[in-house]
């Protein structure tokens, strides 16, 4: 969502919010609001992020028009204002659950944050009774006209199936908010009973309110998959202070405190392990079901599950730069970025309504003014009937679902999508860009063989490597360091520097060592005999003199070569790869895994310009980059889709990508277009089915073949359809 430089966002915890209706309603309430650019409501945790134009609108009168609609507002919290930010993410927010107790009632009969079957069913059992009497006793109540006894039966079943429609209308009436469904399921019944109908105006409460306890169960089932997720949200830290141990919130402990975690409790923040060994459950991270065993130096992260040992962990990171924290914020917001589709149903039904009504208006009145001998209660019941099957609520409810539904089904996979234009994008990808060193490739280099020159030994080849790479956090130095194997004292490095896309410089032991590719010794003028190595290599020369070159090997993923097959399944057409390996490498990964296209020795701003090449050849199709998150960050945001894989601990693949892959599986990309794709299915089939239906009853009904009955059973069979169909994703 880029914003311009005078727009800000606001995060605001609403109460009495429940259902995905209500969600439409108030985005769609705010969107009308002058100034405001965009209003996105995530129903898993009562949670509204508005962005707007403070010269236009300012922060009092977005609240108010919240508490118009019946809803109360607990905490608010500013996200960061980042001008031309196109990935914003809040902080600072509240993780409690909102407290929903407030009264609050609008037409879903919701007044608690979960839907509770056993408090909804009695009334509607109730009703079903009442109006089963009337049914049975039909042709002794309905024959006398105004018969006291069936409106003894009949009213109260209305008003016990459908008293909260009535009421909701009433007061959204009042509030200006004329054009809903409470309004329009209000207007049909009491025409219905204006006209005598009395037994078809409570069954269209009735039906619809039946509709909506499916709707609700349904809705509360895609609510329960979100918040399991968030659930990874570590409640207590075990910190251990002067050799006292207590139990503290994690907000409370520092970068450098020692925490203790017992086997079957969570990993309360990202940290380093001290001492202990066990196993840890990382599939609510990562969607893996494998147990990860871990041991003293390895760096562990929040929201993990230990399983057998008992660990000491130093801790790295606050728990509110903790991945946990980034993670459940993502999670939380995945809303924040609606669809085209999304867009386009929300406006669809602002405008849809009013003419459905404006219609139902002319049905009613015309056809008795014009037609000789027309019956006018038949044309207003006509008129009844059109507005019951119009209703939009089911298709307009099942949209967002099944994003929802297609965001958490994806999480629950390890894969986190940062909102549902990005489900969208993903299914139009044609071309997918991969980085190669661990992202195709494992990155865990190994020394496989010294080649000396000029004289020098393979160990002081070791040695001098080695000290030249002291300083160095790439895969390749970490290799040779642990292939040296003996401690290196930094009295003996000085000037080190390291050239982008070169390689490194260094003064060791007084003399000037050089550490990098061919194109650093080209660069540097630097007479040797080798170029082209099959492998990744290290060259070395010392004094200007070249020295050697180090043959480092680095193996291929198990699972990239059907991974690769997998996205042409998915209907990708190229398939590329751009790295800063040599040419020899970059040939040998790309004719092992049947790649389309590679480019090799690349710097990091080749790599851009490569990226927006391909964007060019590509034209409207779509083009994803998959990349590590923290060297690929520029390609991963001006690809029209950035992927970071394995960025589980990464700042930078949470920050810049539109899609992280918790695990570092090359078959996750398919994987994650697949889910897009499902989702995509879903929603088109809720489109076309609802108005295809809609369409079918609304042409019975203006020529008088279809009744109320069967509108109310075919506009609820519409919405439980679509919301079940919905719901579907989430598997």
């Amino acid at each position: 969502m880029t914003q311009t430089p005078s727009l800000k966002t606001q995060q605001m915890q609403v109460d009495g919010m429940d259902c995905i209706g209500c969600k439409m309603k108030i985005e769609g309430s705010l969107e009308r609001l002058g100034g405001v650019t965009e209003a996105a409501v995530t129903v898993a945790t009562g949670r509204l992020v508005v962005t707007y134009d403070p010269e236009q609108v300012n922060e009092a009168a977005i609240q108010d028009r919240i508490k118009s609609l019946g809803y109360t507002l607990k905490t608010t919290a500013r996200l960061q204002h980042n001008p031309g930010a196109d990935h914003s993410h809040a902080e600072g927010h509240s993780h409690e659950e909102p407290d929903t107790d407030d009264g609050h009632e609008h037409g879903h009969n919701h007044r608690s944050g979960e839907f509770k079957l056993k408090q909804e069913l009695p009334p509607v059992l109730i009703a079903i009774a009442l109006f089963a009497i009337a049914i049975i006793f039909k042709q002794p109540l309905h024959n006398t006209p105004y018969n006291s006894a069936e409106f003894a039966v009949i009213i109260p079943a209305y008003l016990l199936s459908g008293w909260n429609v009535l009421k909701t209308a009433g007061r959204n009436i009042l509030r200006g908010q004329v054009f809903d469904e409470n309004f329009l399921m209000t207007i049909a019944t009491l025409g219905a009973l204006a006209i005598h109908q009395l037994p078809e105006a409570v069954a269209v409460m009735l039906f619809f309110r039946v509709g909506e306890l499916f709707q609700e169960y349904s809705v509360g089932r895609s609510r329960r998959s979100i918040r399991a997720l968030l659930e990874v949200r570590p409640d207590t830290a075990n910190l251990k202070l002067n050799g006292i141990v207590r139990q503290v919130s994690p907000e409370r402990v520092k970068v450098g405190d020692l925490v203790l975690v017992k086997p079957g409790e969570k990993i309360p923040l990202d940290g380093e392990i001290l001492e202990g060994r066990s196993q840890v459950d990382t599939s609510a991270l990562t969607g893996e079901s494998v147990p990860r065993t871990v041991k003293p130096g390895d760096s562990i992260l929040g929201g993990m599950i230990n399983q057998s040992g008992m660990l000491t962990i130093r801790v790295t990171k606050l728990f509110g730069e903790s991945s946990i924290a980034k993670i459940l914020d993502l999670v939380e917001n995945a809303s924040n970025k609606k669809a085209s589709t999304e867009k386009f149903i929300t406006k669809f039904a602002r405008y849809y309504t009013p003419i459905v009504v404006f219609l139902s208006l002319v049905v009613a009145l015309l056809p008795p003014l014009f037609i000789p001998g027309a019956d006018r209660s038949d044309w207003v019941y006509r008129a009844l009937v059109l507005l019951v099957i119009s209703c939009p609520c089911g298709l307009v409810i099942s949209i967002p679902l099944g994003y929802f539904g297609g965001i958490g089904g994806a999480a629950t996979r390890g894969i986190l999508v940062k909102g549902s234009i990005f489900l969208d994008s993903l299914t139009e990808v044609k071309t997918v860009v991969f980085d190669k060193t661990g992202t195709l490739t494992k990155g865990t280099f190994n020394v496989t063989r010294i080649v000396t020159k000029n004289g020098f030994s393979e160990a002081e080849l070791l040695r001098l490597a080695a000290n030249a790479e002291s300083h160095s956090n790439h895969p390749v130095g970490l290799s040779i360091r642990e292939t040296y194997a003996q401690p290196i004292a930094d009295s003996k490095v000085t000037n080190y520097e390291e050239i982008a896309g070169h390689g490194i410089r260094a003064i060791v032991e007084n003399h000037v060592v050089i550490a990098g590719n061919d194109r650093l010794l080209h660069r540097e003028n630097i007479k040797h005999d080798t170029c082209n190595v099959a492998g990744t290599v290290v060259h070395l020369a010392v004094d200007g003199c070249y020295a050697g070159y180090i043959l480092i090997a680095d193996e291929v993923k198990a699972d990239a070569a059907q991974a690769i097959r997998d996205l042409r399944r998915m209907g990708v057409e190229k398939i590329v790869m751009l790295t800063g390996d040599n040419q020899v490498v970059a040939q040998s990964v790309a004719h092992q895994l049947g790649l389309d296209a590679f480019v090799a020795e690349l710097l990091p701003e080749g790599k851009v310009y490569e990226i927006e090449k391909l964007l060019d050849q590509a034209g409207k199709k779509k083009l994803a980059f998959v990349g590590d998150g923290i060297n690929d960050a520029p390609v991963i945001a001006r690809a029209d889709i950035g992927i970071a894989m394995g960025g589980l601990g990464s700042d930078a693949a949470i920050e810049t990508a539109d899609v992280v892959l918790m695990t570092d599986d090359p078959s996750k990309v398919a994987e994650a277009i697949k889910v897009a794709q499902k989702t995509r299915q879903i929603v088109v089939q809720n489109i076309v089915i609802a108005l295809m239906i809609k369409a079918i009853f609304i042409g019975l009904g203006s020529i008088g073949l279809a009744t109320l009955w069967e509108a109310v059973f075919a506009d609820v069979g519409v919405a439980v359809f679509a919301i079940f169909n919905a719901s579907r994703v989430l598997k």
